[in-house]
């Protein structure tokens, strides 16, 4: 009888993973990152251990979106206090702050745990093409 053999957090590998979103589909990205990040493309994973890998995102102001979203979907926020809810605009989003819209959008595919909120910290979101994690990736 063969058993699948599950990790421990100590018997975990974490590799640094590049994303390039330049002119690609936000969507497509974001599943792809959520993916690596839960650790599902790996052969070893393991539902309730962190076996994901970290991920850098480079160029995230310059990603693509299809049909209208970009113009018609908002996000909001609610501090708690009555009469608190603000509306943010998809477009504003990614022209002030697309480190913030691609979290945000990464968070609802992890799990809703403590798990899920340290998943979320091996994420790193930037604008331009550089990054300052060149030590830490192989290879690049």
């Amino acid at each position: 009888m063969k058993f699948t053999k599950s990790v421990n957090q100590s018997e975990v590998q974490k590799n640094w993973v590049v994303v390039d979103a330049k002119d690609k589909i936000f969507g497509r990205v974001i599943t792809e990152v959520a993916s690596i990040l839960r650790g599902k493309n790996k052969p070893s994973f393991t539902p309730n251990v962190d076996c994901g890998d970290y991920v850098i995102i480079i160029n995230a102001g310059s990603v693509k979106f299809t049909g209208a979203k970009l113009a018609t979907k908002n996000y909001f926020t609610h501090s708690g206090y009555f009469g608190s809810t603000k509306t943010h605009k998809m477009s504003d989003m990614l022209t002030n702050n697309p480190e913030k819209l691609f979290k945000l959008s990464v968070r609802g595919m992890l799990p809703k745990t403590k798990l899920g909120a340290k998943m979320l910290k091996n994420l790193k979101v930037y604008e331009g093409a550089e990054h300052p994690h060149t030590a830490q990736v192989k290879g690049e």
